[in-house]
C-alpha cells in the first residue's frame, strides 16, 4: 500500500478522502500548519473507521504539512485556494520527485452563488505544476462530495473522478488509487492544461446541489 499525505488534511475534503483511502488499507498522514490540529483531525478519522473492516484500515497520523510531505510516497493537496500557492512554495523541496494530486477548486461566492476564479497560470493544477517543477502534478478529486466521503452510513460513492496530467504513468497510478475507493472510477480526462474547466465545473455542481438538495457527482458514459 502507498503512504499518502493530505496537505490541508484537517478540512472536510482532506479528511473525507483520507478516511476512504484508510479504509482501503493505505497508511495516511494528515498535514496541517499545526501538528496539534493535524493530530486531532487524525484522531477523528480513526474514530470514524469501522472496528474490523475487511483487511483492516491503514494507520492515520497527524503531522505538519512539511513533515507529511517529506514522509509520504504520494501527496494530495486539499487546501483552500487562497492558501494554495503559499503552501506549495513552502514544501516544494519535500515534494520533489513525487506525484502530487491537486484537487483544489478556485471558487468565489457572492449573493448569486459559486463562480470560478481566474488563475494566472490557467488553473490551480497548472499553478501547482509551475511551483513544483521537480514534482509530477496530476489533477483529480474535484467533484467528490466531502459530506458523502465523511458519512459512515455511505458505503459506496457512485461517481467518476476526472484525472488529468501530462505523464501517462502518473495518471494511471492516480486512476488506480481512485478505484481503491468503493464505487469510484478514475477516468482520464486530458492533459493538465485542461484542468481549468474541470475545476470550474465545481461551481455548477454546487448550484445543482443547492437546487436539488443533493450531493451530485459525475458519471462518464460509454467508457
Amino acid at each position: 500500500m502507498t503512504t499518502l499525505a493530505f496537505l490541508g488534511g484537517t478540512g472536510d475534503q482532506g479528511r473525507g478522502l483520507a478516511r476512504r483511502l484508510a479504509l482501503a488499507g493505505h497508511p495516511i498522514l494528515l498535514g496541517s500548519r499545526s501538528a496539534e490540529r493535524a493530530t486531532t483531525a487524525a484522531e477523528s478519522v480513526v474514530a470514524s473507521l469501522p472496528a474490523n473492516p475487511s483487511g483492516g484500515p491503514g494507520s492515520v497520523r497527524g503531522l505538519t504539512n512539511a513533515e507529511a510531505a517529506a514522509e509520504a510516497e504520494l501527496v494530495v493537496v486539499a487546501v483552500p485556494y487562497e492558501g494554495h500557492a503559499a503552501l506549495l512554495a513552502d514544501v516544494a523541496k519535500e515534494l520533489a520527485g513525487k506525484i502530487v494530486i491537486d484537487c483544489v477548486n478556485p471558487l468565489g461566492f457572492d449573493e448569486r452563488g459559486a463562480f470560478a476564479l481566474d488563475v494566472p497560470e490557467g488553473s490551480a493544477a497548472e499553478q501547482a505544476a509551475a511551483l513544483l517543477p521537480d514534482s509530477t502534478v496530476v489533477a483529480a478529486f474535484h467533484h467528490v462530495s466531502a459530506v458523502l466521503l465523511l458519512d459512515p452510513e455511505v458505503d459506496s460513492l457512485d461517481t467518476d473522478v476526472l484525472v488529468l496530467g501530462d505523464q501517462r504513468e502518473a495518471t494511471d497510478q492516480v486512476q488506480a488509487l481512485v478505484a481503491d475507493i468503493r464505487g469510484m472510477r478514475g477516468v482520464y480526462a486530458g492533459r493538465l492544461r485542461n484542468a481549468r474547466q474541470v475545476e470550474a465545473l465545481t461551481a455548477n455542481l454546487i448550484s445543482i446541489n443547492r437546487r436539488y438538495k443533493a450531493h451530485a457527482g459525475l458519471r462518464v458514459t460509454d467508457v
